[in-house]
């Protein structure tokens, strides 16, 4: 470590770095990291409070308080729980794998952060502009299930592996209909970019003539993130919590934060393949005024709340429901959709 650092110390006091492009490398590294804080620290105050806002809202559909003892009006109560969870102590099961078993909670922690290198928050405003946004998304998506698998085996639990299943053929099910969905608004964009998609719905938000794939879409969202009435890899009654049952402390706060980013994830995601992004709802004023970056929050907090109001008001679906709706009720409309989809953009001289 130390020596690590003195042989830094030397390169960027040596006249050769700086006369070799190294101010301009410096300055890059520099920026790059500040713009991936800039992404990343309000990421995480908004999983913070988007666990406080669910049991808010949770408690009013139930007639109850929610959080109101830490802090006023329990604002305090996300940062209370934190530090409950990073005092605890790390319990590990006996006859667990040690390295994997760590390992799992890091890889999908880092990955539901990833995701969001590509996600323009408004025009220009986005950390990577790549043309291959959607299909980075749909990477990142598809790896986050080796985190829970990793850890349903690593925990030597019989609860664990279970969940860890459940939630890896969910998973997987559902996203072969998002990947037909995401295959439609290629067509009508003609890009991957998730810039050129935003600013494809210029004239008219893609909810409408794609609102079957709306649909479809949003619930297979739910069953992305394991969400309610689809958290059957975390069911109480049946597995203890699946697949994290055995996590303590920091270990469990990993999956806790990746499982809420990747929901405000999938919310940003909709917000820009149908609701228009960081455009407003009409182009004339009054609407026009607000800034991009402040409809596009305000489109990925209505999708939110419509995630903690399904779990209030749904009760859970039974497994072969599940898997029913995904391969029988889903797959066969997108595929359809996404052939109709061809067929008219391509009858009508519509391909952009």
């Amino acid at each position: 470590m130390v020596d690590g650092l003195t042989s830094l110390l030397k390169l960027l006091s040596s006249n050769d770095f700086w006369q070799n492009g190294g101010a301009a490398t410096l300055a890059y590294i520099i920026i790059t990291t500040l713009a991936v804080l800039a992404i990343i620290v309000p990421l995480l105050l908004a999983v913070a409070y988007m666990t406080y806002a669910e049991r808010k809202v949770l408690g009013a559909m139930q007639r109850r308080m929610g959080p109101n003892v830490v802090g006023p009006m329990g604002l305090l109560q996300p940062f209370a729980d934190g530090l409950k969870l990073l005092l605890k102590e790390t319990i590990l099961p006996s006859k667990a794998n040690k390295f994997l078993f760590y390992f799992a909670p890091i890889i999908t922690f880092s990955l539901s952060l990833a995701a969001w290198a590509v996600i323009p928050f408004q025009k220009d405003l986005v950390l990577a502009n790549i043309n291959l946004g959607v299909l980075y998304l749909f990477a990142i998506s598809s790896l986050s299930v080796y985190g829970i698998i990793i850890a349903g085996w690593a925990s030597n639990s019989s609860y664990a592996f279970l969940g860890a299943l459940r939630s890896a053929a969910q998973m997987v099910s559902y996203e072969v209909s998002i990947g037909f969905v995401l295959c439609s608004i290629l067509l009508a964009t003609g890009s991957l970019n998730l810039s050129k998609v935003v600013e494809s719905q210029q004239h008219i938000w893609f909810v409408f003539p794609f609102f079957p794939m709306f649909i479809i879409f949003i619930i297979s969202a739910l069953a992305e993130t394991n969400r309610a009435p689809f958290d059957l890899p975390e069911a109480e009654a049946e597995l203890v919590s699946g697949y994290n049952v055995e996590y303590s402390a920091m270990t469990f706060a990993l999956f806790y934060l990746a499982e809420y980013a990747n929901m405000i994830l999938l919310s940003a995601m909709t917000s820009i393949l149908f609701l228009g992004g960081w455009l407003p709802p009409f182009d004339v004023a009054p609407f026009n005024w607000l800034p991009g970056v402040l409809w596009f929050f305000l489109k990925t907090a209505s999708i939110l709340f419509f995630f903690i109001w399904v779990r209030a008001a749904f009760p859970r679906y039974r497994y072969d429901q599940l898997m029913r709706i995904g391969w029988k009720v889903f797959l066969p409309i997108s595929l359809a959709w996404l052939v109709g989809t061809a067929f008219v953009m391509f009858y009508f001289d519509l391909l952009p």
